[in-house]
C-alpha cells in the first residue's frame, strides 16, 4: 500500500462491486492472517474501508433500481408498454 490516498481514491471510484468485493475479501483475509505491521494493518483497514464504501454504492444504486421498477405500474412493465 504505497498510495497517497488520492491514487487509491480515484482508483476506488472506478472499481465495479465484484472487483471492490473481492478485493475487500483479501483485505479482510490479510488483516486476519496478520503477521503485518501496524503500519500496514491502518493502511489495509483504510483500503477496507474504501472497498465497502464503494459496495455499499453499487447496492444502493442496485436497490433505487429495483425499487424504481417495482414502483412501475403493472402495464407499463408488459412487454409493449400494455398498448395495443
Amino acid at each position: 500500500m504505497t498510495d497517497d490516498g488520492t491514487t487509491t481514491a480515484a482508483a476506488t471510484g472506478t472499481l465495479g462491486y465484484e472487483q471492490a468485493r473481492d478485493e475487500l475479501i483479501e483485505v479482510v483475509r490479510r488483516l486476519e492472517a496478520g503477521g503485518t505491521t501496524l503500519e500496514e494493518s491502518l493502511a489495509l483497514w483504510e483500503r477496507g474501508e474504501e472497498l465497502a464504501k464503494v459496495c455499499r454504492h453499487w447496492l444502493e444504486g442496485a436497490r433505487a433500481r429495483l425499487d424504481a421498477a417495482l414502483a412501475r405500474p403493472e402495464e407499463d412493465a408488459e412487454p409493449g408498454g400494455g398498448a395495443a
